[in-house]
C-alpha cells in the first residue's frame, strides 16, 4: 500500500496567535475551535462548514490536523485556559 501524505500548509497556518495555534488559513477561525465544536455538538462536515462558512475541504483539513496534532493542540488550549483563569 502506497504511503498517502497530505499537505495541509494549504488550509493550515501558524501565522496568527503568536504563531502558537494553528487556524485556518485566511481566517482567523482556530482548527481547536472547529475541533472541539464537532465533539461537543456532534456536529458534522456541513454543520461545521455552515456555522463556519467555510469550504467543507478547510474543515476537513483542520479536523485531520487536530487529530494528527491533538496533544500539542490541547496542551496549548489547556494552557491558554489556565492563565485566562488566573486573571478573574
Amino acid at each position: 500500500m502506497a504511503d498517502l501524505t497530505l499537505d495541509l500548509t494549504k488550509y493550515i497556518d501558524q501565522t496568527f496567535f503568536s504563531g502558537q495555534y494553528p487556524h485556518v488559513r485566511g481566517h482567523r477561525i482556530r482548527v481547536s475551535t472547529i475541533a472541539y465544536h464537532a465533539r461537543d455538538n456532534g456536529w458534522n462536515i456541513e454543520e461545521l462548514a455552515r456555522a463556519f462558512t467555510l469550504p467543507r475541504a478547510e474543515v476537513l483539513a483542520a479536523l485531520l490536523y487536530y487529530q494528527e496534532n491533538q496533544a500539542q493542540i490541547d496542551a496549548l488550549e489547556s494552557a491558554e485556559r489556565a492563565r485566562y483563569e488566573q486573571q478573574t
